[in-house]
């Protein structure tokens, strides 16, 4: 039964993989044709005309410096933003701690925490809300908003793109 299953979904999960690395490999040569300018922006004011801010919640804030103050391995990280293919519904989001900013990143800032997104991602988080949850059943850093999703799963971690 599963064997039958997988084989009749097999060409069209091949396919939409297939069209959602087109789809990134598109946005990456976009982006790359831009400028690789490191961009500070703050939440409460966008300095920049053309930056749309990803913007980062209190409960977000209060982790991150929970995190930096009790944990000496997280010390002076910041939070790092990026969208890969894959999951439920065509890209998820991925959450890591990272010291350095690499010359193709954005970074955006609240009460002293960072956010570090690369320009690939950017375009699929710009005026996005990233937040931090505590449920029974996990704590996570989560995208509560994102103006460039039109679905996803009910875990927060996957989402389907606007076209």
């Amino acid at each position: 039964m599963q064997t039958t299953l997988f084989r009749r979904l097999a060409p069209s999960l091949a396919a939409r993989f297939q069209r959602n690395e087109n789809l990134l490999t598109s946005f990456s040569s976009l982006s790359s044709s831009s400028s690789s300018v490191l961009h500070h922006v703050t939440s409460s004011s966008s300095s920049s005309a053309d930056v749309e801010p990803v913007h980062i919640t209190e409960n977000c804030v209060r982790r991150i410096k929970e995190l930096d103050s009790n944990e000496p391995s997280t010390a002076g990280k910041m939070l790092r933003l990026s969208v890969e293919t894959g999951g439920c519904s065509g890209f998820q989001y991925a959450f890591n701690l990272d010291d350095r900013v690499n010359s193709d990143d954005r970074v955006f800032e609240k009460e002293g925490v960072k956010l570090v997104v690369d320009n690939i991602s950017y375009d699929f988080v710009k005026g996005a809300t990233v937040d931090y949850v505590e449920e029974l059943i996990r704590s996570a850093f989560i995208v509560t908003e994102n103006p460039s999703a039109v679905g996803g799963c009910s875990c927060k971690s996957s989402f389907m793109v606007k076209q």
